[in-house]
Order: structure tokens, then C-alpha cells, then sequence
């Protein structure tokens, strides 16, 4: 047994219990446990000189466990499948406009900073949630550890500009909201916008799972369209 990450662990899911109780009190993005306590986490890990790998050990099932919690955002989702049904066509169609829209950017950035081929194929993998995002990256040799980076900062800024991109687009229904939200900034989006209105969180839900099964399914043959197109 490895005492470095076994204390890691221990920091991590104390900080997540510290975290939480304070982001209850101070309800302030900067504070809440997804970003708060990663920040804490790369301080510790760069003060101690401790190897990502060695964090790794005891701490990858918590990893492993995104994949569970994503899916747990589905629950709610039977409350409203009348409404579902009525939106399906729409729901799809942005669906898929948005993934091919988030892929094609991402080649685009990808191309502006001259990344290789690895860290390509990882930026374009990270419109979806994580659990989605990893396995989707594993198909068309991208790295597991970059697409998650990736799509931390793509929830972090969907959330940081959520409010006010929508406020631009001037979206007044709680049904185009949430289908943003989860699309754009996957888990965290969903998590502002059951915060907003539970209606709207509903629809994040289930607009940020079915996209992540659509990049699954299909994301390898898009992504490879893509590059053999624009490349």
C-alpha cells in the first residue's frame, strides 16, 4: 500500500466534505467543490512534489464512479416524458448540431496551436461529459488525462458564461435553457440548471446523456469525417 496516495485519498474526499459545506454557506462558483477543491488538490500534489500517478493509485475509482453519477442525472427525467416527447425532434436536432458544432471548433483550435495528433484527437473528444468523453477518446487514440482536462474547463466556462450567453441570445423558455446548459457545459451545466429551475435541470439532464450515448455511438465516424474534410 502506497501511504502517499492513501493520504491523497483521504484529502480528497475530506476536502470534497469541506467544500461542500462551505459552497452551501457561500453559494459562489469559485467556491464549490468541483472547483475548489482540484485547485487545493494541484497545490498540495506541486508543494509535495507528488506524481500525478502516484495521486492516481487510490484515487481512480473515484474517476471510475463519474460514470454512475452521469447516468443517476437521468433519474428525474421520467417526471417529464410527456414533455420529452413533445420536444424529441428538437432535442435531437440540437443534439446534433451542437456536438458537430463542438467538434468542428475544436479542430479549428487544435489547428491554430498546431497540437499533434494525440492532443487533437482529445480536444475534439471533450463536448461531452466525462465518463462519455473518456471512453470516446480511448477509441481514437486520444489521452484519457487531457480529454478530462479538457472537459473540466468546457463545464467550468460553460457555467462562468452561461448566464450571460443566454442572456444575449435573449432565450426566455426554461426548455431551450437546459437543453444549452447540458449541452454546452455538460455536469456542470446540468448542475446550474437545476439550480435555476428544476424544469430546466430536467432537460439538461437529459440533453447532456443522450448527447454523450450520440459521441459514443457516433463521435469516432464524425471525428474522422471531420479530419479526412477540413484536415
Amino acid at each position: 500500500m502506497n501511504i502517499t496516495a492513501l493520504l491523497c485519498f483521504i484529502a480528497t474526499i475530506i476536502g470534497y466534505i469541506l467544500a461542500k459545506k462551505l459552497y452551501r454557506r457561500y453559494p459562489y462558483m469559485l467556491l464549490s467543490p468541483a472547483m475548489l477543491v482540484p485547485f487545493v488538490l494541484i497545490l498540495i500534489l506541486l508543494g509535495f512534489h507528488i506524481s500525478y500517478d502516484t495521486y492516481m493509485l487510490d484515487n481512480h475509482w473515484i474517476v471510475w464512479m463519474l460514470g454512475p453519477a452521469t447516468i443517476a442525472f437521468a433519474i428525474p427525467i421520467y417526471e417529464y416524458h410527456q414533455l420529452i416527447r413533445k420536444h424529441l425532434f428538437s432535442i435531437a436536432l440540437g443534439i446534433v448540431i451542437g456536438m458537430s458544432a463542438g467538434v468542428i471548433s475544436a479542430f479549428y483550435l487544435a489547428k491554430l496551436f498546431h497540437f499533434d495528433s494525440q492532443t487533437t484527437y482529445s480536444l475534439m473528444s471533450r463536448s461531452i461529459s466525462t465518463p462519455f468523453a473518456m471512453e470516446l477518446t480511448a477509441h481514437i487514440g486520444g489521452s484519457v488525462e487531457l480529454v478530462i482536462l479538457f472537459t473540466m474547463i468546457t463545464g467550468i466556462a460553460g457555467v462562468l458564461l452561461g448566464d450571460t450567453v443566454l442572456l444575449l441570445l435573449k432565450l426566455n423558455s426554461a426548455f431551450a435553457q437546459g437543453a444549452s446548459l447540458g449541452n454546452a457545459a455538460h455536469g456542470f451545466g446540468t448542475s446550474k440548471a437545476f439550480m435555476r429551475h428544476h424544469e430546466e435541470g430536467v432537460i439538461a439532464s437529459l440533453t447532456m446523456v443522450l448527447a454523450g450515448v450520440f459521441m459514443v455511438i457516433l463521435g469516432p465516424s464524425l471525428i474522422h469525417l471531420v479530419l479526412r474534410c477540413l484536415g
